[in-house]
């Protein structure tokens, strides 16, 4: 890849994903032009709801990427040298020489048909990460597991989760019963052009009926999710400022009830001293 940039003038980065805007960016600093194609109505779409991303969509703009959303691609076009070209489903034309393809994770799970290993999509693990199968175990990118927040089943591919759950899988390897505390659907904190983010917990909430309190700056913006009673944080998304994060992220995971400093949550004033006693 390393080498074909250095002929390659225009990028065409398939899918609005974080790895992918990772890999624009680093295309962009080399001094290329970069077009993200997103199927989505807007990039980040797994993380957060399109009027939630707009500070990100804004700094994207400010930074030379060219984004356009709505869109998938139907044909990549090559000759002898390599990429020429890729059409999208409007019959747009977009001529490169560089195609980078971002559209997320799928698990190798063909190998294990007809094992007795349950598949759903991935490896489907119970709360000690066992799969039924006296010992074996699933934890990581292929493990399907309960999303503590929903309790619904989810797999992610997540460097955290990755690292909680193999650690639980070893407990119980070595003997010591280990229940695992469940999978964030979305955990992620990075940062995207100049804006950092964070998101966390229920943060697509077309579905249910959630309490949503949003707040926006020039520069800011913060989205939190509270349960339908009031009482429980579900989900956070921090854009620009994201002091404290980790306390949200406890608050989410622990089930604590806010009552006693909502206020501080959705002004985003949460600190240590509220769990101090």
């Amino acid at each position: 890849m390393a080498a074909r940039v250095e002929r390659t003038e225009h990028a065409v980065m398939l899918g609005g994903g974080l790895l992918n805007l990772k890999a624009a960016f680093a295309l962009l600093e080399r001094g290329l032009k970069v077009t993200l194609a997103v199927y989505s109505p807007e990039v980040l779409s797994q993380l957060m709801e399109p009027d939630d991303a707009l500070l990100i969509r804004r700094a994207l703009d400010d930074a030379g990427l060219t984004v356009t959303t709505g869109v998938a691609a139907s044909g990549i076009k090559a000759d002898a040298a390599g990429v020429t070209g890729v059409t999208l489903d409007n019959g747009r034309e977009l001529p490169c020489q560089m195609v980078c393809i971002g559209k997320g994770v799928r698990p190798n799970v063909e190998f294990l048909e007809g094992s007795g290993v349950q598949v759903d999509g991935g490896i489907v693990a119970d709360r000690n990460t066992g799969t039924g199968l006296p010992d074996i175990y699933a934890a990581g990118d292929v493990a399907v597991t309960h999303e503590p927040v929903s309790r619904k089943p989810i797999m992610t591919a997540l460097w955290t989760n990755a690292v909680e759950m193999g650690r639980c899988a070893g407990m119980n390897m070595a003997g010591v019963k280990t229940a695992y505390s469940g999978t964030f659907g979305i955990l992620n904190a990075t940062q995207v052009a100049d804006k950092p983010f964070v998101a966390m917990g229920v943060v697509h909430t077309a579905k249910g009926d959630w309490e949503i309190h949003r707040k926006a700056t020039a520069t800011t913006f913060s989205k939190l999710v509270f349960d339908p009673e009031g009482t429980r944080l579900v989900g956070a998304v921090f854009v620009g400022d994201i002091t404290n994060a980790g306390l949200y992220r406890h608050v989410i995971r622990e089930k604590m009830d806010v009552a006693g400093f909502k206020r501080e949550i959705i002004e985003h004033r949460l600190h240590y001293g509220h769990f101090t006693r």
